[in-house]
Parts: C-alpha cells; structure tokens; sequence
C-alpha cells in the first residue's frame, strides 16, 4: 500500500529558496510539494484550491506582509498547518507568527535536518521553535519582556513593525504602500505612530534607527 504524502505549500519571494526548499522536501518519501507562491494573493488562490496540509511561509512577501497572511490563512483555512522559515531574527518575530497562527518559526540558516524534523513535528500538531527561542519564552514566562536591541520594538503593532523593517531595508513610503497594499497616506500615518511609540524626533531619525535594526536583524 503507497504511503500518502503530506502536502507542503511553499511561499517565499526567491524562486532560488522555493527550489532548494522542494529538492529538499521532495526527497522525503512522506512529503510532497503541492504548489507555492511568490506573494500573499497568489498564495491565498494557491491554498484555497489544493487545501494543502502544511505551508512554509516567508515574512517577507509581495502584496502584503507574511504576519497578515499567516492570519488570513488561520481565518479562512484553520486545517492548514503553519511555519514560518526567514531570515528575520526569532526573538522579534516568532512570537507575533505564534500568535497569528504559525506553529513553527525556524530561520533559514538552520541545518536541512532541522527544517525536516520542524515540517513533520507540525504536521504532528506540535509546535516548533529552537532551543534558544523555548528558553527566551521561559525566561520572558519568569521576568517579563525585554528590550529588542535597545529599542521598544515590542511596542509597535504588526504592521507598523512591517512598516519599520521595510524603511529599515531603504523602501520609500510609497514602496511601502505597494507592498503592504495600502495607500501611501497611511504609511506616513504609521510612520508618525512609530516614532511616537519609539521617542524619536525627525523622520530622519526613524529611517535612521530602522536600518540600524534592519542590519541587527541578520
């Protein structure tokens, strides 16, 4: 009797990652890749029509934010499985993916053992992050929140954290506004938001501060 493979959905903006990422899957005789996207809308039709059983998610996408997608699909899709593979730094953004809906965040520079072994422990139902995440998470449980890299970032709400890391990798407003899918009035408008909630004085400042962050973040 053939053993049924469980259907992995892939999303991330580097045609190069979504290549290594099925070679890798693919080489494992209970997983099979079922499609993938580039970017948020394309990943949204791509789900809704193979009702895959687990996605791989990027942070960073074209047409809105990895954080807003992984919500919609919880919303409109709560039997597909999540984890979040990205370069962006665990300590800033596991715990928003956790709550949005992931089950898993792993960053890409892990081994290729270790995205295996997240992919089914998901698929189990289980959770996943690194051993040095559970052990922040434990000490976060204890003593409370900490600074991230000197500054309040815990502060910001998801998107305006969207919108600093992308000023933080040199997007102009306008840029910003057509990835996220927003005008840019309303940019600017979480731009005057993250430099109230971060004390800064100047837009100059926030741009910045925001590519000081970016470059920590790697």
């Amino acid at each position: 009797m053939t053993e049924t493979r469980a259907k992995i959905f892939l999303v991330d903006d580097h045609p190069l990652v979504r290549e290594w990422l099925t070679n890798l899957i693919q080489q494992n005789s209970d997983l099979i890749v079922c499609g993938e996207a580039e970017d948020v809308p394309t990943a949204l039709t791509g789900i809704a029509e193979i009702q895959p059983d687990l996605a791989i998610i990027d942070l960073s996408l074209g047409g809105g934010s990895g954080i807003e997608l992984i919500r919609s699909i919880r919303k409109l899709f709560p039997k597909v499985a999540m984890i979040v593979l990205s370069m962006h730094d665990e300590r800033t953004y596991a715990e928003r993916s956790m709550r949005a809906g992931a089950r898993g965040y792993i960053m890409k520079r892990e081994s290729t053992k270790k995205i295996v072994n997240a992919i089914r422990e998901v698929l189990k139902g289980n959770m996943y992050v690194s051993d040095e995440l559970t052990a922040l998470f434990a000490k976060k449980f204890v003593s409370g929140p900490s600074p991230t890299n000197g500054l309040p970032i815990a502060q910001l709400s998801d998107r305006e954290l969207d919108v600093f890391r992308l000023l933080g990798e040199g997007h102009e407003p306008r840029e910003i506004a057509e990835v996220l899918n927003v005008n840019v009035k309303t940019v600017h408008t979480y731009c005057t938001r993250i430099k109230e909630k971060m004390k800064f004085s100047t837009g100059a400042e926030l741009q910045r501060e925001a590519i000081r962050w970016s470059n920590d973040q790697f």
